[in-house]
């Protein structure tokens, strides 16, 4: 148990210190080609991020172990709404600007919904693999399309080298640390949870979740300590939208396995409600206060405790 704890502590110092550098070299790369930051954090920031799920739901799936795969995706859309964003915004109001309210959040809460729709059969399969990553590519495309910093007062001053290659370094250490580190907090957690009785589907809702989201929740809490909210937004929605289109659908086209009907009493709809529940906050609110910090974290401990009970 002394070993466990050891590589766990470990696990999660490399979290954070990569984290850390993907988030210093994310903004720094956006500063210099005025870049919308949030862009950042919906594309590179979050494919990162969402290394953990894929890796993770994409060996569950292929040694059978369809519970891990799919509570690891549910469990970890609602940790990115509801711990993470409920963390990084009572350490800081995080600011939500209006074209991340009138269009990512809408398209995760539209993509959120679709991905229920498909499971709804019991199943996920290539067809649904591919309607997912389809969806993935429109938003991409979008991406490309809207990364132009419209208002940047700044024009694009050519980059030194130097810089440059600092930035990617920081970039591909960031990613390499998050990923080792996801793995070491993965494997342990696993590990003990077994050893003290859990489910195989509360440990994908729950232990396994938690510990994929681990990278999310390090870069969120330290781009929104570094006044980087839009990045830390970015990385939340365009996670769980990873999440849903590449894991899933990858999953789905290589494959396919079934899913638990239980799930859409409680997990499915849940998932869905925080998905509202974060664009009605902020379409009112343009951001995130502490009061709803703390209210996200509540909404988390419930979810794992109605996981639990169930």
């Amino acid at each position: 148990m002394f070993t466990q704890g050891t590589i766990l502590i470990l696990g999660l110092i490399l979290l954070f210190a990569g984290s850390a550098m993907l988030v210093e070299g994310a903004a720094s790369t956006a500063v210099m080609f005025a870049v919308r930051p949030v862009i950042i954090g919906l594309t590179i920031v979050s494919f990162a991020t969402s290394a953990p799920e894929l890796l993770v739901s994409l060996v569950a799936a292929v040694k059978g172990s369809g519970g891990i795969s799919l509570g690891n995706i549910l469990g970890s859309n609602v940790i990115n709404i509801a711990l993470v964003l409920g963390i990084s915004s009572v350490i800081k109001p995080v600011t939500i600007q209006e074209q991340i309210i009138k269009i990512e959040i809408p398209y995760m809460i539209l993509i959120s919904f679709i991905f229920w729709l498909l499971c709804m059969d019991s199943n996920i399969g290539q067809t649904d693999g591919f309607v997912l990553i389809f969806l993935l590519i429109v938003f991409l495309i979008y991406g490309v399309i809207t990364a132009k910093d419209k208002n940047s007062d700044t024009q694009i001053v050519k980059p030194s080298l130097p810089t440059i290659i600092k930035n990617i370094v920081f970039i591909i250490l960031g990613i390499l640390m998050l990923s080792y580190g996801a793995n070491f907090v993965v494997r342990e957690a696993i590990t003990i949870a077994r050893e003290i009785g859990l489910s195989q589907t509360f440990i994908g809702i729950s232990v396994v979740a938690l510990g994929t989201s681990l990278p999310e929740l390090a870069t969120s809490v330290v781009a929104a300590a570094r006044g980087e909210s839009e990045i830390s937004v970015g990385n939340v929605v365009g996670s769980n939208l990873f999440n849903i289109c590449l894991v899933m659908g990858v999953v789905g086209i290589f494959n396919p396995m079934p899913i638990d009907t239980n799930l859409h009493y409680f997990q499915f709809p849940f998932m869905l409600f925080l998905c509202f529940l974060l664009g009605f906050v902020a379409w009112v609110n343009k951001g995130i206060g502490k009061k709803v910090g703390f209210l996200f974290i509540i909404l988390f401990v419930v979810y794992i405790a109605v996981s639990y009970i169930n």
